[in-house]
């Protein structure tokens, strides 16, 4: 039989939060300069809905991000977590969202679908962005067991 180790305690630092907040923004706005294009035709529109987006949401993810590691705790970041994050996360992302859209179109219709259709991308790709987090260890100080239940260190 393989041996097996999962996490049991994670602590996460201010600067992992911070990259992750940007490598996530990369792709979260891009994404919505490419739902806006598609739903306004405007170029120029879309870029400035993607630009506020960038900005505003790297604020509200790092503190979504601390927000979880306090609530977090000790416990295991399982899939089934990560997905409730994920969730969580992007009620917060659209409603963001659908506020830029608005003030840029000017009607709220407009935004609200830009800020609707994510609900379809990023649930998915941030689905992805945190398992594959889940894997790096950068900004991290992790307690490992063996399948024995042997604690190991990592570093």
């Amino acid at each position: 039989m393989a041996e097996t180790t999962e996490i049991i305690d994670s602590n996460e630092s201010n600067y992992r939060s911070a990259i992750k907040a940007f490598t996530w923004r990369v792709i979260g706005s891009l994404d919505t300069t490419l739902l806006s294009l598609w739903q306004t035709g405007d170029l120029t529109m879309s870029i400035k809905i993607g630009s506020t987006d960038f900005l505003s949401k790297i604020i509200l993810y790092y503190l979504h991000e601390r927000a979880w590691i306090y609530w977090m705790g000790a416990r295991v970041m399982t899939r089934w977590i990560s997905l409730v994050k994920a969730v969580v996360w992007r009620m917060i992302g659209s409603m963001d969202t659908a506020f830029w859209g608005w003030w840029y179109t000017g009607n709220a219709l407009t935004g609200l679908k830009i800020g609707g259709y994510e609900l379809l991308t990023k649930i998915a790709l941030y689905y992805l962005h945190e398992r594959i987090w889940a894997n790096v260890p950068i900004g991290t100080v992790r307690k490992w067991m063996d399948s024995g239940k042997r604690l190991l260190s990592r570093k």
